[in-house]
């Protein structure tokens, strides 16, 4: 989608920003759960590497955004402490989502584009 106005509009994309949303959440509630937080992760690198054919860069592009996000939203109150714990939440998202894709022996779709 290119359009902005679509983007709002489209009940598929806000389905699926909540179960991102969703994801996220299950992983920083379990975040002393580190079993669940590789499974949670690891469904999600699977499902996309296998199913959706998506390239795992964009993990890094939308934790990137999402960063940027919470740090907008915020302003002041978003403290480099938590700035800190978020790059960290991002980095394990990556890592656990490209390991998946390892997994299952992932070779990126001939026609993805960047």
């Amino acid at each position: 989608m290119d359009d902005t106005l679509e983007m709002e509009r489209s009940l598929q994309l806000r389905k699926h920003a909540q179960r991102v949303m969703g994801a996220i959440n299950t992983v920083v509630e379990n975040l002393n759960d580190p079993e669940k937080v590789s499974s949670v992760l690891a469904l999600v690198g699977k499902a996309h590497a296998l199913k959706h054919k998506v390239e795992p860069v964009y993990f890094k592009k939308l934790t990137g955004v999402l960063l940027e996000v919470i740090s907008e939203a915020y302003g002041n109150d978003f403290t480099p402490e938590a700035h800190g714990a978020w790059t960290k939440m991002r980095t394990l998202i990556y890592t656990h989502v490209t390991a998946a894709y390892k997994e299952v022996g992932w070779a990126p779709y001939p026609n993805a584009t960047l």
